[in-house]
Formats: C-alpha cells, sequence, structure tokens
C-alpha cells in the first residue's frame, strides 16, 4: 500500500492521507482537503493531514519524541511488513527523465516546461531524507517545517511553491500515475505558473515505506 500527498498554493497549502484501498498493488486514493495559506498562517491554520501521533520510542537513550517537531496527526505510518511482498532491487530515479515524463504530461495540456533547478532539488532531499529518518509521510518536517520553509532555506525565492509527496511506489512511472489520478496531486503537476522543479528519492529497505518521493514545484519572485 503505497501512498501520495500534496502541497499546493501561492504560498503552500495542505492535503493529506487516508487509507482507501485493501490492495497492496493498486495503493488508495486520498481525499482532497486542500485550503490556501499564507506562509505566515500555514502552521497556525493548517488542519490535520494525516494519522497517528508523535512516536515516544527511545533512540540510543533519547525521547524520540522530544526531537519531533511535526505536529502531531500530521503524518502517517505504514502497517508493518504492508510492503515486504515488493521488490524495491531495482528502484532507481533519473532525474532528467522525470523532468521529461512530467513536461511530456504539461505539454498535452498546453502548459510550459518546468526546468531542473538545484536548490528545489536540494529542498526535495532534505524532505525526502527526513521522511525516510522517521519513516512516515507528510508536509512537515522532523523540525517543524513546511514546504514554503524548505524552499525558502535553499536560497531560492519563491512566489509559489507546491509539493508532492510519495513513499512506497518502486519507480518513477508509479508515482507519476498516483499523482495523475490524484486531483490536488495532478493540480500540482499542472500548475500553471509553474517555472523550476526539483525531485528526490531516497531509499531505506529497513523502513516500512522503503522508498520517499519528493518533487517540488516553484516559481521565482
Amino acid at each position: 500500500m503505497y501512498r501520495v500527498a500534496l502541497t499546493a498554493g501561492l504560498a503552500a497549502a495542505l492535503a493529506g492521507c487516508s487509507l482507501g484501498s485493501t490492495s497492496l498493488s493498486s495503493g488508495f486514493t486520498e481525499p482532497e482537503t486542500t485550503a490556501s495559506l499564507s506562509p505566515s498562517s500555514y502552521l497556525s491554520s493548517s488542519k490535520s493531514v494525516g494519522l497517528g501521533g508523535e512516536p515516544s520510542t527511545p533512540r540510543d537513550g533519547v525521547q524520540v519524541a522530544m526531537l519531533d517537531k511535526a505536529p502531531s496527526g500530521t503524518f502517517e505510518k505504514a502497517e508493518p511488513g504492508v510492503l515486504s511482498n515488493r521488490d524495491y532491487s531495482r528502484t532507481s530515479l533519473n532525474a532528467e527523465m522525470a523532468r521529461d515524463v512530467i513536461n511530456a504530461y504539461r505539454k498535452k495540456h498546453g502548459l510550459k516546461p518546468l526546468k531542473l533547478n538545484a536548490e528545489l532539488t536540494e529542498a526535495a532531499k532534505a524532505h525526502s531524507r527526513d521522511l525516510a529518518k522517521w519513516d512516515r509521510i507528510s508536509h512537515y518536517g522532523s523540525d517543524g517545517s513546511n514546504p514554503w520553509d524548505r524552499v525558502k532555506r535553499t536560497g531560492y525565492k519563491a512566489r509559489l511553491t507546491a509539493e508532492n509527496v510519495g513513499t512506497g511506489q518502486i519507480n518513477f512511472n508509479e508515482v507519476m500515475k498516483g499523482w495523475e489520478d490524484s486531483p490536488g496531486h495532478n493540480k500540482n503537476l499542472l500548475t500553471p505558473d509553474g517555472v523550476d522543479m526539483g525531485i528526490a528519492l531516497v531509499q531505506d529497505p529497513h523502513t516500512e515505506f522503503k522508498s520517499f518521493w519528493t518533487l517540488v514545484v516553484a516559481a521565482p519572485m
């Protein structure tokens, strides 16, 4: 059961995932609960977007929950062993190929292509690493950051940013299909004002989710 999540908006917006499939191969589609927010109101105004709460398992003698600043209820964790029968030995990301697939999809809808951007790629990688570390799906980082925060940290001066996240997919075609089939994720792929993009994959076979994909689309000031 793989999962996808997204954010989008003039500054940022948030939508979450909920379980909706009994088949591991088909994944699930989440209801959209997206609302546009300004950077300053993002944390205070956003609603819960997932299941679960703050983890409390000690790690190296430190209470993990004490290190986790992601708001409670804003992330989901995988059921133990739910993806153990999937083969991730060939899972990889070719960023140029992913860009071309996304741009071909945008071209079909009369939209201009996106350019790979090093700063947005940095933001995407940082978030995928964080998701893998905590083995969850969320738009909040463990430091409490939201997509707008992470893009800003790289030095990219954005007037628009959107984020899609996926966990558990074996290849980019699978995650792309999931994003296309979800109205909110699809809206991010087809952001008319999008100019740049960054995309990342982090894998960890010791996690339940196995693969952690992040796409960031943005436009500069």
